[in-house]
């Protein structure tokens, strides 16, 4: 195990990212954003967190590459279908209850570690935001990086 500390205050740097998503579940690579947030915090050592404002929109990582993504659509669908019934549906009537499903089990938001002014992340793992509603979304993603400089 390899432990290295840092002393110094603390710095706080937040930014948004906007992307366009189709209808859900749709995602998008939003890695390069993230770390051009990075860079713009001038944090070498911290963390980044990022949440997508929504309650029908969710962050997670994957290896970005088709087979990955058609995967995990495929089992979104599968853990909150479109045309099971909801109790959502039924006050709201906008079509929209599994959107909010699948965005819950999924989580809003992803903390990253920030090591050498860098996220560290895997060879293959990339950030991706999710729109699950029923209609495209333009999202905004908060982020927020802390650490030191």
């Amino acid at each position: 195990m390899k432990a290295e500390s840092t002393s110094g205050p603390a710095s706080v740097y937040w930014s948004e990212i906007s992307v366009e998503l189709g209808t859900g579940p749709d995602l998008a690579d939003i890695t390069a954003g993230l770390q051009e947030a990075v860079k713009a915090s001038a944090i070498v050592n911290g963390v980044l967190t990022a949440v997508n404002i929504g309650s029908t929109g969710s962050l997670t990582t994957i290896e970005y590459e088709p087979g990955a993504v058609a995967d995990l659509k495929d089992a979104i669908t599968r853990l909150a279908p479109p045309q099971a019934d909801y109790a959502h549906e039924q006050a709201w009537h906008d079509g929209n209850g599994h959107s909010h499903v699948q965005a819950a089990l999924l989580g809003p938001g992803i903390s990253l570690p920030v090591r050498n002014g860098r996220l560290l992340l895997g060879t293959w793992q990339q950030v991706v935001a999710i729109n699950h509603d029923n209609r495209p979304r333009k999202r905004a993603i908060a982020v927020t990086v802390v650490g030191t400089r």
